[in-house]
């Protein structure tokens, strides 16, 4: 997983828009990347809601939030649509960018180990630094624990 003080691997893939995403789009500013496991599942949506609803907030610190899931584009649509996410959504169906960062791996659920997305967050500086990593995300209150850093 990519540590405070890594600089963030190019990484490009396609939003919910089928627009093209590259890590390059947002060189010079302070991005957001947020990693959540599927698109319109309980946590996920409270996560993704709760960052709309204080995306102003966050703009006004001078960040940019991208979202990413291994969901379909179809998905991702359908979930930013539904809750009205004025932010990209990476399709990364392929776990490349997922990869890069280092958020795929085996986890536990109901003692099952299966492999999935770890839900992590990833601020990173306007050279492409990361200068955090959010591990333990609370769905409901992300945008706080971003803006409080």
């Amino acid at each position: 997983m990519l540590k405070v003080g890594d600089k963030v691997p190019l990484f490009q893939g396609v939003d919910q828009d089928g627009k093209t995403i590259s890590s390059t789009d947002f060189k010079g500013q302070k991005l957001v990347v947020f990693f959540y496991p599927k698109a319109s599942t309980p946590g996920c949506t409270a996560e993704a809601c709760d960052l709309r609803d204080n995306e102003e907030a966050l703009k006004g610190q001078g960040y940019a939030l991208l979202g990413v899931s291994a969901d379909s584009v179809e998905r991702q649509k359908k979930f930013a649509d539904k809750h009205q996410l004025p932010f990209s959504l990476l399709a990364d169906e392929n776990k490349e960018v997922i990869n890069a960062f280092g958020v795929w791996g085996p986890k536990k659920f109901m003692g099952k180990v299966y492999d999935g997305i770890h839900r992590t967050t990833f601020i990173i500086d306007e050279e492409g630094t990361v200068t955090d990593v959010i591990e333990k995300v609370k769905t409901k209150e992300h945008a706080h624990q971003i803006l409080n850093k």
